[in-house]
């Protein structure tokens, strides 16, 4: 747990038993982030701060959609950022915030196991540095939630634009007509998707959870108002253009598709005048083949006559194929 001291001098780190007093003062407010959540983090929440049970409760466990809360004196918002996993796999980066007019608490996790502490730490860790070397000076904790976000949402940009540049390429191999296994192909093409889809989604929740926030919040100041109504705004961006993206990878994804159904289509038919080509020798050969060959003896003119007789039919056959446009 990391207590922050934010004023108009700057920003300082002060020990976690100093929250109490620096709450009372008025010449700043006071940020505390919560790597992981623990005991220790939950009887400050409800002691110090006066969360709500149900805030608490949000916290302790992972929320798999954003939420929004208005509680007397604070506000509860939990949102997601995205993290690539192995084989496609999008892992919910939880960041939960309890935001008062004095004071901003941030909450990470639930984590998978599988995920860095660091890659979750990486938005608000960002942020403190930017804060410490005087490049940023929040005046409320509107605002740093708001630097807090931003950075979020623009490393969600970030992450759209890496895989729409990966959509491209799928698009080249696609127009190229690259010789790739079919089904490990259409493996990239959902796995695009689904990363995309999980970012707009991701995206479309937030920015419907700080509509809310903006509607229900009656104790921020007129820029932390603002501020929140930019943060919609970018993630209504985000969403837009991961929905675009996903509109364009599906128009490459049926392009692939009726393309490969088309050469499927193909082969089948010429499969299917092979099997023509081949009835008339089947059903000859099955009506005389015992009676013309034997083991005493050949009868030679005859099988000379049925050979050249399939041979016959088998090129009329194929002639006519060819006339048909099946070949």
């Amino acid at each position: 747990m990391e207590l922050r001291w934010v004023s108009d001098e700057g920003v300082c780190v002060r020990p976690p038993a100093e929250v109490g007093e620096l709450l009372g003062r008025e010449d700043g407010f006071v940020w505390v982030d919560v790597p992981q959540w623990d005991e220790e983090a939950e009887a400050l929440l409800a002691g110090t701060f006066g969360a709500h049970p149900l805030a608490l409760a949000h916290t302790r466990e992972r929320n798999h959609i954003a939420l929004v809360h208005r509680y007397p004196g604070h506000l509860f918002i939990a949102i997601h950022a995205p993290k690539i996993g192995a084989r496609g796999h999008v892992h919910y980066l939880e960041l939960d915030q309890y935001i008062g007019e004095r004071f901003l608490v941030t909450v990470h996790g639930p984590l998978n196991p599988v995920v860095p502490l660091e890659d979750a730490l990486r938005e608000t860790r960002e942020v403190a540095d930017r804060m410490e070397r005087g490049r940023l000076r929040p005046s409320s904790p509107f605002a740093l939630t708001y630097a807090i976000v931003s950075t979020i949402v623009r490393h969600e940009s970030d992450l759209v634009n890496e895989l729409a540049r990966e959509v491209g390429l799928l698009e080249q191999a696609v127009t190229s007509a690259v010789d790739e296994e079919p089904q490990e192909f259409l493996g990239k093409l959902f796995m695009a998707r689904h990363e995309l889809l999980t970012v707009k989604t991701m995206a479309t929740q937030a920015g419907e959870i700080y509509r809310r926030a903006v509607s229900i919040v009656d104790f921020a100041p007129p820029d932390g108002l603002q501020q929140m109504r930019d943060v919609l705004d970018q993630y209504e961006r985000v969403a837009s253009i991961a929905q675009s993206q996903l509109e364009f990878l599906q128009g490459v994804t049926e392009f692939y598709r009726a393309r490969t159904d088309t050469k499927m289509t193909i082969a089948g038919e010429k499969l299917a005048v092979i099997a023509a080509l081949t009835l008339p020798v089947t059903a000859i050969s099955s009506v005389m083949g015992m009676n013309v060959i034997v083991n005493e003896s050949t009868h030679w003119p005859l099988l000379i006559v049925l050979l050249a007789l399939m041979f016959t039919l088998a090129m009329l056959l194929l002639r006519w194929a060819k006339r048909q446009g099946w070949w």
